[in-house]
């Protein structure tokens, strides 16, 4: 199968981000004009990480974004369970201490992060709210959560010429730059797919979070979701 299901299942999912790798994050930068790099800049700041704090960074694919923590002083842990987007990082970054990981079964304690975080990756996951129920379980009490997502644009005539450039233009530029243009197909219809904001609210709040908010970036292309564990 070249194209994963929106049933999201696993095998077929992180064989993809096996497949595109080695360019996922020249491919990011490329089909987002820039945007990428600013968005990953609002999570580092969101998450406010303090020096020694220990960070979850959750489907952390070649660990870019964990970078911002480590050089704020905390102790991330970039966690992914695709292993060829683990590989990819640990040749980038080999002092990350990169880690094999399913977002609905974490290999970790209860209690044992003082934040977490996940960008463009729980869309992904085969059960969301289980995920969220796991990030909540490993995150300590008055521990943060902020997850940055693909969303719902809040005007509507912006909101149609996005969906044009998802289906139309996205494929094309896919197969320029991506050894796998059929998986950035999937990755269109699954941000077309995905709860809007106050959706993906609600559901924190139904995973056991508290002080749920969100802001939106780029006129609602992506939404920051922040939340507290109670």
């Amino acid at each position: 199968m070249t194209r994963a299901s929106l049933d999201k299942q696993p095998h077929e999912v992180a064989a993809m981000f096996d497949d595109v790798a080695a360019k996922y994050d020249l491919t990011n930068d490329v089909l987002s004009l820039g945007q990428t790099r600013l968005w990953r800049k609002a999570v580092a700041q969101s998450l406010a990480v303090s020096p020694g704090e220990r960070v979850l960074d959750l489907g952390a694919g070649t660990g870019t974004s964990s970078l911002p923590f480590a050089a704020a002083g905390a102790r991330v842990v970039p966690c992914d369970f695709s292993l060829g987007m683990l590989r990819e990082g640990k040749k980038r970054s080999p002092f990350l201490p990169l880690t094999a990981g399913d977002a609905t079964r974490l290999p970790f304690a209860d209690g044992v992060f003082d934040a977490v975080t996940i960008s463009f990756a729980l869309r992904n996951v085969h059960d969301t709210d289980a995920a969220l129920r796991e990030m909540l379980r490993v995150t300590r009490p008055g521990g943060r959560v902020v997850i940055c997502e693909f969303s719902h644009p809040t005007l509507k005539a912006f909101r149609t010429v996005y969906t044009e450039y998802l289906m139309r233009a996205l494929p094309p530029v896919a197969t320029a730059v991506s050894s796998n243009p059929d998986a950035y197909v999937y990755l269109a219809e699954s941000i077309r797919a995905w709860p809007d904001q106050p959706a993906l609210a609600a559901r924190l709040q139904q995973a056991g979070w508290s002080k749920v908010a969100w802001r939106n970036l780029t006129g609602g292309i992506v939404a920051l979701h922040r939340a507290t564990k109670p």
